[in-house]
């Protein structure tokens, strides 16, 4: 997490340097009043400029911890508000460390956390307060985030976080069993083995995990879908092929079997595709990593289609998506076996838990 810190008094720049020195990913800005009572290398700015250096760190920084009264913070970053999702944790502190002030995106932003670490460093006290903190209660954004599952629909959270600090019972149907152990006894939850299970249950919400789109008549606003990204896919395909081909062929089979995009964790594939133009474009589109693996250890794995004497000519291995997709999910089991089309081969892995 990238953090800046900004000071606009003489005492804010001392303890703005004191949690950057605590800090090793923290950056100062003071203002360049205070120049001669730095300690440390700092950005100094102008102090009319402190409006448009916040609009210039909004983007550049994870977290921002600004040292100056909360009034002037509302008022500089009102414009600059766009989603809990993509916002920067803001904290607010007083210069003389004694609050640290959780202000935006305290939980997918972090800045709760953030609050936290800033207290303990000026020896003040974190102000917490998002309601299912002061409760003590579990947030199901924070569930996504530790576990680092995509948020199907953000707006969700807010409702099952309310009946959650309102005492209703939420069924959960979770596959991979996080969420008991994360939830901890926490909340009125009961858990199911199936999501139709959970569905016909009296629960007032619902927290399915799942890397599947649901039927839209189970989809509803008290329905709130958390997917792992967990799916790997096993690419090969002939030279020069298009991005928007292999795209084509992997949403078509993704469609089929009811698999979401959004739980896909990388493509894999042989060590010869590398700089394939169309795979490196395809896994730059759908933001996940590429991983190429060398042909000892793909003819190592065993799989259960027939060897491709296509693959053997082309590349030097018995098989690419398969035993590709196997090796990356760590020896997960195959959700759907080589399937072909006239460039593209593919295999769909489930990442082995544990």
């Amino acid at each position: 997490m990238r953090i800046a810190v900004v000071a606009i008094t003489g005492r804010g720049a001392q303890l703005g340097q004191r949690l950057c020195e605590s800090m090793t990913v923290g950056e100062c800005y003071v203002s360049s009043r205070y120049a001669d009572q730095l300690t440390r290398p700092c950005h100094c700015f102008e102090p009319t400029e402190l409006r448009h250096l916040l609009a210039r760190l909004w983007k550049q920084y994870d977290g921002l911890v600004l040292i100056m009264s909360t009034g002037i913070v509302v008022r500089m970053i009102a414009p600059l508000l766009e989603s809990k999702t993509s916002d920067p944790a803001v904290v607010v502190m007083d210069d003389a460390g004694r609050h640290a002030i959780s202000l935006l995106s305290g939980h997918l932003g972090g800045a709760n956390e953030l609050a936290e670490s800033c207290a303990v460093i000026s020896n003040g006290r974190p102000v917490i307060t998002t309601a299912t903190d002061t409760h003590d209660l579990p947030s199901f954004d924070m569930l996504a985030k530790e576990q680092g599952w995509v948020i199907d629909d953000i707006s969700r959270v807010k409702i099952l976080n309310t009946l959650m600090l309102d005492n209703k019972e939420i069924a959960v149907c979770d596959p991979t069993g996080r969420a008991r152990s994360w939830l901890n006894g926490r909340g009125k939850v009961t858990f199911h083995a199936t999501s139709a299970e959970a569905i016909e249950s009296a629960a007032s919400g619902l927290l399915i995990v799942t890397n599947t789109i649901l039927p839209e008549q189970i989809n509803r606003e008290n329905v709130l879908i958390l997917l792992p990204r967990n799916l790997i896919l096993g690419i090969g395909c002939n030279r020069s092929t298009s991005v928007d081909e292999i795209d084509e062929f992997v949403t078509l089979h993704l469609s089929r079997l009811a698999l979401s995009q959004k739980s896909i964790c990388c493509i894999a594939s042989v060590a010869a595709k590398r700089d394939e133009v169309g795979l490196i474009q395809y896994a730059e589109r759908i933001g996940v990593p590429l991983r190429c693996f060398e042909n000892k250890d793909l003819n190592q794995v065993a799989f259960p289609s027939p060897p491709s004497t296509h693959a053997l000519d082309a590349v030097g291995v018995a098989g690419v998506a398969e035993p590709a997709a196997i090796l990356a999910s760590g020896g997960g089991r195959l959700l759907l076996e080589k399937v072909k089309s006239a460039n593209v081969t593919l295999a769909i892995a489930e990442l082995k838990e544990g």
